[in-house]
């Protein structure tokens, strides 16, 4: 018997990565997973890894598992995507905002495209999908949210600035914020409910695909914490029958040894 056994999860940014790893244990402890993400088949993106490849190691490993290809940063797409997974797997217990996008650089020469689809993919995309799919969890009295954030929502006062302060993170870190807003507001409105909402962050550098893209800009003395911590926590508080509101970190809420400091990357990809 797994601890999620009989339940509905939806994780997004699913192709790869922390979502990735996410769907898969969440598979192992006998969840049906819907695998969301833009990239559907082997080769399709510079970068290893498709919903395809994920579903087909899910169902050889015994579980469930349906691929939903969307693209999180087209309003259309978005809108669909709770009703296609309840169609293939049953009404969502279980919703994880996984997918994130980052573009480095000086925050005044950020292009507006560039940070307009940030904020659609790690903004207005998990707020619309929480809209989507907590109604449906309300009305069975139980749901969890979990939304996946960086320690780049928080910044330093200054001046003076440690060096790493001006890391060409700022959207980035807007969008966290945001989104941890939008876990802490949204808790308090739904609490009584059986709906649990709750933010997770990496403690240190994580080695996913998207760290070859991302590892020209991270501290060299930047901790690596083990694959599995995020995997490990998400299923901690996706779980839990009273923890809502909290916005917590992997290594920190299992428990285990890690270095403390401004460890500013949480790499999503």
């Amino acid at each position: 018997m797994g601890s999620m056994d009989g339940r509905t999860a939806l994780v997004t940014g699913a192709s790869r990565g922390i979502g990735r790893r996410i769907a898969e244990r969440f598979a192992a402890e006998g969840a049906a997973v819907a695998v969301v993400a833009r990239t559907a088949e082997p080769g399709a993106s510079t970068l290893p890894g498709s919903i395809e490849e994920v579903v087909a190691h899910i169902r050889d490993q015994g579980g469930r598992a349906a691929a939903i290809r969307a693209d999180l940063t087209v309003p259309a797409e978005v809108e669909t995507v709770v009703a296609r997974a309840e169609a293939l797997l049953g009404p969502a217990d279980i919703l994880v905002n996984n997918a994130g996008v980052n573009f480095y650089g000086p925050a005044l020469d950020i292009r507006p495209h560039r940070y307009g689809l940030m904020f659609q993919m790690m903004v207005h995309t998990p707020f619309r999908l929480c809209q989507l799919a907590i109604p449906g969890m309300i009305e069975r009295g139980r749901g969890w949210i979990l939304n996946i954030t960086s320690k780049q929502a928080r910044h330093p006062l200054g001046p003076p600035y440690p060096e790493w302060a001006a890391d060409g993170c700022v959207p980035y870190g807007m969008c966290k914020s945001a989104l941890d807003r939008l876990t802490t507001g949204l808790a308090a409105e739904v609490y009584g409910t059986g709906v649990r909402i709750n933010s997770l962050g990496t403690s240190g550098l994580v080695m996913t695909p998207g760290v070859a893209v991302v590892s020209p800009h991270t501290p060299d003395n930047t901790p690596v914490e083990p694959d599995d911590a995020m995997a490990d926590a998400a299923v901690l508080l996706c779980t839990s029958p009273h923890d809502t509101g909290r916005i917590v970190y992997s290594m920190e809420l299992l428990g285990r040894p890690f270095p403390d400091g401004p460890w500013a990357l949480s790499a999503t990809y």
